[in-house]
C-alpha cells in the first residue's frame, strides 16, 4: 500500500452513521478498509498517518463554481483546495469560454470579465469544450490543476454563437446550429448544459428553444442546470417553468443556487420545497444546490434590463451614456422592477460593491451604492450608472436581500447539495467563495444542528457525485478514487467573513485527490492531481 489512514472516524457519505478504520490506498484508489471490529490483521503501507480525532470524508463537491480561467491562471487554487474540494463543476450560468468561435470568445471575455478578469493573461488556445477540457489537462506543462473539473455546457455562450445578441427567437437554422453544438460539446465530455435566464443573451430564448436543446443534453445522459427566470417577483412560477420544461424534455434537472430571495419570499421556502416534492414523487428527476450564506453575488450590469443587454457589451455603454436610454433603464430598475433585477424594484442599499477591475475606481469598494453616493452627494443611479461607464460593466456586487430560515429549509432537502458560486475576482469578493463547505460543517452541522454531520457530508460528497454520474466518487468505498478530506469536527470552521473574505479555513488538515496530497498539515502541497472529468463518450473512450 501507498498510504495507511489510521483510526479515523470514517463519514462515508452514505449518510448513516460513522464508523472507525484504517483506510489503506494504493494506486490512486481505496484498497482496503478495515474497521476497528474487524478480524485479521490491519493493514501496513510505505507511509501511515495518525488521523486519530479526524474524520475522513470523500472529497466535496463544488457544484456551482466559477473557477473556468482561475484553475489555468493559478496553480494553487487554495480558495477551493483548503475547503477540501476536490472536483468543481464549471461552465455555470449559461456563460463560459467553450464552445466558441473567435468573436463569440471576444463577447464572452468581456461579459463576465467581472466574475473572471478579462482573461488578457490566458492563451485561449481552445475553442470546443473538448478543447478546453484537454487544456485542463495539460495545463503548467502537462501536469494538470489543482483539483478536479467537470463543463456544462453554457447555453447563453451557445445562442451567442448561433443567433448573436437580438431578443428574438432564433430561425430554424440557428436552432440546429445550437442543437449541433450541444451534442458535440456533450459528446467531447460535457456533463450537461447550463443556462443564465436573468442574463443576455441566454435569457433571450423561450422555452421550445430551451426544450429542443435539453432533449439533446438527455440524449447524451446529461442535465440541465438553469439560473432561471427570476429568483425574486415570479420566483416559484421561475421554478415551476423549469420543471415543466424538463419533463417535457425528457431531461434531469438540476437547481442552480436554488434560493427563494427578496422581500416578496421571505418564508417562502416551503411552497418551492413542496413543488420540488410533488414533482419527484411524479417521478421527475430533480436536484439543487445552494449556498449558506443569505447575500447573493454578480455583476452590476446584470441588474439591467434584457433589453439594455440587446446587442452585446459596447451596445449597453452606449445605452447608459445616451441620456433618454438611461432614464428609461433607470425607470425600470427602479420603478418597474428590472428582469435583471428578477421583477423587483432595486433596493440600492442592498447592492454592495465588491469588486472593479478600474483602480481608480477601488474606493467604492465595500460601500453600498447608496452609501456611495450620499458621500458624493448624489443619487444612487448618478453613481451607478458611472460605476458602470468607468469601469465597462466590470464591476461585482454583493446583493444582500436573502432570508436565513429560507436558506436553513432549503438545504434540509432530500436532493440539496453544496454549491459555492464563488466569484474569486474583486477585492472584496463573497467569502462563500473561500468558505462554502467548512462553513456548512462547522455552523449548520455542528453549531445549530440543521443536519447531522453524517447528513452534511453526504449533501457535500455522494449526492453530487449522483448528479454528475460519476461511478467511483463520492464514497469511502474499496476500489473508488482516493480523493478525501480529513478534518477536525470539533474545530472545522469557514475563516472567511464578509469583512476578510480570503481567509482560508481551519480544521481541514488534510486534503488528497488521486491519493495524493494537494493539503498537508494545513498548507498547499505543489502537487497538481487535478484533471478534467467527463461524461458520456468522452469517459468511456478513456479520458478521467
Amino acid at each position: 500500500m501507498d498510504l495507511v489512514i489510521r483510526d479515523a472516524r470514517v463519514i462515508d457519505g452514505t449518510a448513516t452513521p460513522s464508523y472507525r478504520a484504517d483506510v489503506a490506498l494504493s494506486g490512486g484508489r481505496i484498497a482496503e478498509i478495515h474497521r476497528e471490529d474487524s478480524p485479521g490483521p490491519r493493514p501496513t503501507a510505505v507511509r501511515t498517518l495518525d488521523a486519530d480525532g479526524l474524520a475522513l470524508s470523500p472529497g466535496f463537491v463544488d457544484m456551482h463554481a466559477h473557477s473556468d480561467l482561475a484553475l489555468l491562471r493559478d496553480p494553487d487554487h487554495s480558495a477551493k483546495a483548503a475547503q477540501g474540494v476536490t472536483l468543481e463543476v464549471l461552465g455555470q450560468d449559461g456563460l463560459s469560454y467553450a464552445p466558441v468561435d473567435d468573436r463569440t470568445l471576444a463577447e464572452v471575455r468581456r461579459s463576465i470579465a467581472g466574475w473572471n478578469g478579462d482573461g488578457s493573461d490566458i492563451d485561449f488556445d481552445w475553442r470546443s469544450v473538448g478543447e478546453y477540457l484537454d487544456r485542463l489537462d495539460r495545463n503548467f506543462g502537462g501536469r494538470g490543476i489543482a483539483v478536479n473539473a467537470a463543463y456544462l455546457i453554457p447555453q447563453g455562450t451557445v445562442r451567442m454563437y448561433a443567433v448573436g445578441w437580438d431578443d428574438r427567437p432564433a430561425t430554424d437554422a440557428e436552432l440546429t446550429r445550437m442543437k449541433q453544438l450541444v451534442a458535440r460539446s456533450m459528446a467531447e465530455g460535457a456533463v450537461g448544459m447550463s443556462s443564465g435566464l436573468t442574463y443576455t443573451p441566454g435569457m433571450y430564448a423561450d422555452d421550445a428553444e430551451l426544450t429542443a436543446l435539453c432533449r439533446v443534453v438527455a440524449e447524451h445522459g446529461g442535465y440541465y442546470c438553469p439560473h432561471h427566470r427570476s429568483y425574486g417577483a415570479g420566483a416559484l412560477e421561475a421554478y415551476e417553468e423549469m420543471v415543466r420544461l424538463t419533463r417535457t424534455a425528457g431531461c434531469a434537472l438540476h437547481l442552480a443556487h436554488a434560493t427563494m430571495n427578496f422581500g416578496v419570499n421571505e418564508g417562502r421556502a416551503p411552497e418551492l420545497l413542496g413543488l420540488l416534492d410533488r414533482a419527484l414523487d411524479a417521478g421527475a428527476d430533480i436536484s439543487l444546490d445552494t449556498y449558506p450564506y443569505t447575500p447573493g453575488c454578480t455583476t452590476l450590469v446584470a441588474m439591467l434590463p434584457s433589453w439594455a443587454g440587446e446587442g452585446g457589451p459596447e451596445s449597453v455603454l452606449t445605452r447608459l451614456a445616451d441620456e433618454a436610454s438611461a432614464a428609461m433603464i433607470r425607470h425600470d430598475l427602479e420603478v418597474v422592477g428590472s428582469d435583471g433585477c428578477h421583477g423587483v424594484p432595486i433596493e440600492w442599499d442592498t447592492i454592495e460593491i465588491s469588486g472593479v477591475t478600474v483602480p481608480d475606481l477601488a474606493a467604492y469598494v465595500g460601500r453600498t451604492v447608496a452609501e456611495s453616493a450620499h458621500l458624493r452627494g448624489e443619487e444612487p443611479w448618478v453613481t451607478a450608472r458611472r460605476l458602470l461607464l468607468q469601469d465597462r460593466l466590470g464591476t461585482t456586487i454583493l446583493q444582500h436581500v436573502g432570508h436565513e430560515e429560507n436558506v436553513r429549509q432549503i438545504m434540509r432537502h432530500r436532493v440539496h447539495t453544496g454549491g459555492s458560486d464563488g466569484i474569486l475576482r474583486g477585492d472584496k469578493p463573497h467569502p462563500r467563495a473561500y468558505g462554502t463547505f467548512p462553513h456548512y460543517l462547522g455552523r449548520y452541522a455542528r453549531e445549530l444542528g440543521i443536519l447531522s454531520l453524517e447528513e452534511c457530508v453526504a449533501h457535500l460528497t455522494s449526492r453530487p457525485a449522483a448528479r454528475l454520474r460519476l461511478p467511483d466518487r463520492g464514497y469511502v468505498r474499496e476500489g473508488y478514487r482516493a480523493d478525501l478530506v480529513l478534518f477536525d469536527p470539533s474545530t472545522v470552521a469557514a475563516g472567511s467573513t464578509f469583512a476578510e473574505p480570503r481567509t482560508l479555513p481551519v480544521g481541514i488538515p488534510h486534503v488528497l485527490i488521486d491519493g495524493r496530497f494537494v493539503i498537508e498539515d494545513g498548507r498547499r502541497t505543489q502537487v497538481l492531481a487535478g484533471r478534467s472529468v467527463r461524461s458520456g463518450t468522452a469517459a468511456a473512450a478513456g479520458a478521467r
